[in-house]
């Protein structure tokens, strides 16, 4: 009895291959983030056509592209459990990084009644929806994984994720499709004022 206990502990541990290499947990959640970055580049694959300025489409194209290999890296080593052939990369946005500040008297939002009315606003925000959405899964899967490759490539897709956010929105504020109000100078300064530096205690040497 023993001995067959002992025997299925270290299948657990030391037999199993590199494939099998995941838990639970890490299956489902992992299914949840292929699921979204699918649904992510369909609504990219669906907004493309109806896009008039070429600034916008550049974006979409440019972020569709990054999307499907690091889809594709991400496939791979799920199913291999071990490094994919292609490491993963950084997202390099092309925007720059002024934001416009302040609110400007605009006509009040409303959903749309008919597909006519799709403009580049309402493409941009339904990019930035979209992959803002996959952010939590992706972040959360990381945290579940033990395979020690899925976890290092999600972990490295949420900054992605982040960058193409941040380059859309810069987009919307140049163009006036999203406004960044501003507290007053004071209430900045009072609010970040309110903090201050800890004292780093050096460690001490383990006593012996």
């Amino acid at each position: 009895m023993e001995n067959n206990q002992l025997q299925n502990e270290q299948m657990n541990t030391n037999a199993v291959p590199p494939q099998m290499n995941h838990g639970g947990h890490e299956m489902f959640d992992v299914h949840e983030v292929l699921s979204g970055a699918i649904n992510t580049m369909n609504t990219y694959t669906m907004l493309n056509e109806h896009i008039k300025d070429p600034e916008l489409r550049d974006i979409l194209e440019r972020q569709k592209a990054f999307m499907q290999d690091e889809y594709n890296i991400t496939l791979e080593c799920f199913k291999t459990g071990q490094d994919p052939a292609k490491p993963t990369q950084s997202y390099k946005m092309k925007q720059d990084n002024n934001f416009t500040y302040g609110l400007k008297a605009s006509q009040p939002k409303k959903p749309m009644q008919a597909s006519t009315e799709i403009n580049d606003e309402t493409i941009s925000n339904g990019m930035l929806s979209a992959v803002k959405s996959t952010v939590p899964a992706k972040a959360g899967a990381a945290l579940e994984v033990t395979n020690p490759v899925v976890r290092r490539v999600l972990a490295d897709s949420v900054p992605n994720c982040i960058e193409m956010a941040y380059e859309i929105s810069l987009y919307q504020n140049k163009h006036g499709y999203y406004q960044v109000p501003q507290l007053t100078p004071q209430d900045m300064m009072q609010m970040q004022e309110g903090y201050a530096p800890t004292t780093v205690q050096p460690q001490k040497p383990p006593l012996h």
